[in-house]
Parts: structure tokens; sequence; C-alpha cells
């Protein structure tokens, strides 16, 4: 039995996916500790982990990008808090290091500081990665692999350089060094992922985490005659209320039943329509095994949790990864998108009928994920690491925690 630790930032969208891995390796007898959101830390201990919460100084932190007008500055907003909550990660992880004595990590991407912490100490440790990757592809060149988002701008390498200095790793020199873990876990799989990337020999792409708090459906899902179009904002706040408002616009002629989660949205700011349900939140589970199509702002969370149950997509992308996102979608012949700007009823109504016809494409995405392995293969993968270290690896934890 390994002890293994998880440390992730402060967004569920992140810790989710993980999550049906962290249950996996405790069903194979590990004991699991996860250091997480405050708000999911009772969740976590109701499933058998061993939970608690990040510094409070890291969820005070929360990304602002949404406040910019710009891609450019949405990304120099970010860039700045990773690197603010750099500073708190650091002394948070090597804390959780000395209690816990782990036999390895496992840590957000986006958690710069703790990567470092792992990179600096002799724990065999992974990444795991919840989002696209970048790439380019050049005509008779390997594709190139960008750390996003860090790697996009010089202020991210200045993120990550701020990070190791605090521990005392040498700078990296560029991005084509920025990928440092023994081995990633990317919570995704071909054919959403594009089947041309030649991925380094550290990536196992295992499809999406598909976990999320157990609920009961609700009891009128059963009774439901009408097609069920499932529409959810970000659970990260951004400006998406304008997809829940235009959503009751354009679908309320159409024949069907509309359920709409706004999450980070007062549900109470929207108009009442005749055939949708309006709601915080409800299990989306139940809700997308039964839909028609999902429409949604192209998070990777509720995008590949529809697409992996053959559920088609329709995409209104607002920022970060959704652009990406929306066009993986489209490219997998999985659904549809509508850009923001071109964002009325009409349009937004097209697309949806539009991915309605697209069922198909989504359940080739769904045997493509089914494939990958899902929450086995990444814990087998994580077994395999810890197998390969060195012969008393474990041996020096405790220098960590006095860096």
């Amino acid at each position: 039995m390994a002890r293994v630790m998880a440390y992730t930032s402060p967004a569920r969208g992140h810790l989710y996916p993980i999550v049906d891995t962290l249950v996996e390796l405790r069903r194979r007898g590990h004991e699991v500790h996860v250091r997480t959101l405050a708000s999911q830390v009772g969740a976590l201990q109701g499933l058998g982990l061993h939970a608690e919460a990040i510094a409070p100084a890291i969820e005070a932190l929360p990304l602002d990008d949404w406040r910019w007008s710009t891609p450019e500055q949405a990304l120099a907003g970010g860039l700045r808090t990773f690197g603010e909550r750099c500073v708190h990660e650091v002394p948070d992880l090597q804390r959780a290091i000395a209690e816990v004595d782990p036999d390895v990590l496992l840590v957000d991407v986006t958690t710069v500081g703790a990567a470092a912490v792992a990179e600096a100490g002799p724990i065999p440790w992974a990444q795991w990665i919840p989002f696209f990757q970048h790439f380019a592809l050049v005509p008779n060149v390997s594709p190139e692999l960008s750390l996003i988002p860090f790697t996009l701008a010089p202020a991210g390498m200045e993120v990550l350089n701020g990070a190791r200095g605090q521990v005392g790793l040498p700078p990296l020199a560029g991005p084509a060094e920025a990928w440092r873990a023994p081995l990633y876990l990317y919570y995704t799989a071909e054919p959403f992922e594009d089947e041309r990337l030649e991925l380094p020999p550290s990536f196992r792409l295992v499809g999406p985490g598909l976990w999320e708090p157990p609920a009961q459906a609700p009891d009128w899902l059963a009774d439901l005659d009408e097609p069920l179009v499932l529409v959810t904002a970000s659970s990260e706040f951004q400006r998406d209320d304008a997809l829940v408002a235009t959503a009751l616009q354009a679908l309320g002629p159409e024949d069907v039943r509309v359920v709409i989660t706004t999450v980070a949205h007062d549900p109470g700011r929207f108009p009442a329509a005749a055939n949708a349900i309006v709601t915080r939140w409800l299990p989306h589970g139940p809700l997308i095994r039964r839909a028609a199509c999902v429409v949604c702002h192209g998070g990777m969370g509720i995008t590949q949790r529809a697409l992996a149950a053959g559920v088609p997509v329709c995409v209104v992308p607002f920022g970060r990864d959704q652009t990406e996102v929306a066009g993986r979608v489209t490219a997998a012949g999985a659904g549809s998108q509508v850009l923001p700007d071109a964002l009325t009823p009409t349009a937004l109504r097209t697309a949806i009928r539009q991915a309605m016809t697209m069922r198909a494409g989504a359940q080739r995405v769904a045997a493509g994920f089914s494939r990958a392995g899902g929450a086995a293969a990444a814990a087998g993968a994580l077994e395999s690491l810890l197998a390969s270290a060195p012969e008393g690896s474990q041996a020096a934890v405790g220098e960590i925690a006095t860096r």
C-alpha cells in the first residue's frame, strides 16, 4: 500500500476530473490524501479519502480573467493570479508533505508552486491536465506541445521560474523545458484530442474524469415526453449569463423541455419561460443521459461529460480554453458552436437544431473515451510510476519541508 497525495487548485473543474482516479486508488488499497477547496472537503471525506483544505490565502485569489475585454488582458490577469498563488502553494504543500509523508505526489498542472516543490524533492510525482494543451502542426515536423497557459507569454515563463526560485531550482531557459514531471495524466482522449498529435512519452491519455457530487435525479425527469435540452453556465464566474438569457429566448418557441443551471449566476435574474426550468444547480449526470443536446460555455468538464454519454453539444465559448473546446467539438462532428459576438436567439436556435442531428459524432467520441481506460488506466499509470522509482526515493522527504 502506498500513500498518495493529490494537490489541487481552488477550482472544482480541476478537482472533479481526478476524483474517480483517487477513489480507484483507494479501492486498490492505497491511502489517499487530498488538499483542495474547503467547500469540497466533506464530499471527499465521504468517499473515504483523507481530505483537507488548501491554504485559505490561495482560495482568496480567484481567477478574475472574466473582467478583461481582450484575450491578451485575460491571459495576463490569469498568469498574475497563478503567480500570486505560488507564494502560498510552496509552503502549503511543504507542510502537507511533512504531515503525511507520501510515497507519490499528484499535482494540478496549474499549481506551479506545488509542481516546483514536487520537482525539487525526492518523491515520485505526476501532474494531471484537465484541459487541452496547445500544439502547432508544421508540415513534416512533429507537433510542438505548449504548456498552457504558461508558455503562451513571457509572463508565464516568469511565473514558472519564480516558483522554481522559491525552492532553489534553476530557471527554465525556454518553453521547451516546461514539461518536467515524469508522468502526465491527460484527462481526454482521441478522437476528441487531435489524432495527429504526437505527445511526449510522459503523457497518458486516460479519457475524462466524470465524477460529480452524488445527488438524486428530480422526480419529474422520468415523466418527460419532450426532448430535453440542458443549458448550463460555468461553475467559475464569467460573463456567460448571456448564454442563459439567449437560450430562454431561442428555445421558448421550440417543442422541447429546457433545463437551465445557472451555477455562478443568480437564477432569479432570468425571466420565466413556460417550457423551461431555471435553477442554480441540478445533478447533470441524469439530465445528460436523458438529453437530446447539451448547450454550454465549453468547459472541459461539462463538454466531455456530455460527449462521454454520446450526447451532442452546442458550445458558446466565452474565454480561457473554451474556444479550443468548441473547435474540437465541431472538428469531431459531435456538435456545433456559436461565437459570443454572433450570439442571438436565431443563431443559437439554429446551432442547437444542428447539434441535435449529430449524435453519431458524439457517440464516436464516447467510444474513444471508453477505450482510453478512465480511472483504472490513470491509477495504473501512477502505480507504475511508483514501482519504477529508485529504491529509497522517499528517504529524504523531510528535506522538502525544510527548504
